[in-house]
């Protein structure tokens, strides 16, 4: 019987059924919790030069920048093959689906400079000397530090807290 009847008290779940509810119910909110989370953690790259970013979801809205191949974008919303997105700096716009790919790079993000070294660890030897908003293609990571390889070919270890995203 799922149900008592008591004639001084209501209709009332027993004990087992209420645990149950509670186990789904908590369930339930864990996982929306972790789908929005995921979603606002997705990050995308720019698979070609000369790349519009739009004041809104289509190509009769004006372009408000224009981006480069590799840059990383963080997604914001999407509505139809159009993807809301912001950069490491917050600026924001509009990108179609056909101009990003899932995210494989990351861009500097500290105030000048940064050091990109031999190995992952500040005792190795620095390779170069890289400035804020250069774009890096991500190898590997390992703890805190991130394998990176610029453009010109040269690789070398970015401590992660320097990097975006």
């Amino acid at each position: 019987m799922l149900f008592h009847l008591d004639k001084n008290r209501k209709n009332t779940l027993p004990v087992h059924m209420k645990k149950l509810t509670k186990i789904l119910f908590v369930l339930g909110c864990s996982y929306l919790l972790a789908a929005s989370s995921g979603f606002a953690a997705d990050y995308l790259s720019i698979t070609t030069d000369n790349a519009n970013v739009r004041t809104g979801p289509g190509t009769n809205y004006p372009a408000s920048m224009e981006l480069f191949k590799g840059y990383p974008l963080k997604i914001v919303k999407k509505q139809g093959e159009w993807y809301k997105v912001t950069d490491f700096e917050k600026d924001s716009g509009w990108v179609h689906k056909s101009i990003v790919k899932k995210a494989d790079s990351v861009i500097v993000n500290a105030k000048k400079s940064i050091n990109m070294r031999s190995g992952p660890s500040t005792k190795n030897s620095i390779v170069a000397d890289v400035e804020r908003g250069v774009v890096l293609i991500r190898m590997s990571q390992e703890g805190k530090w991130t394998k990176v390889r610029h453009s010109s070919g040269t690789t070398g270890w970015v401590y992660n807290p320097l990097l975006w995203p």
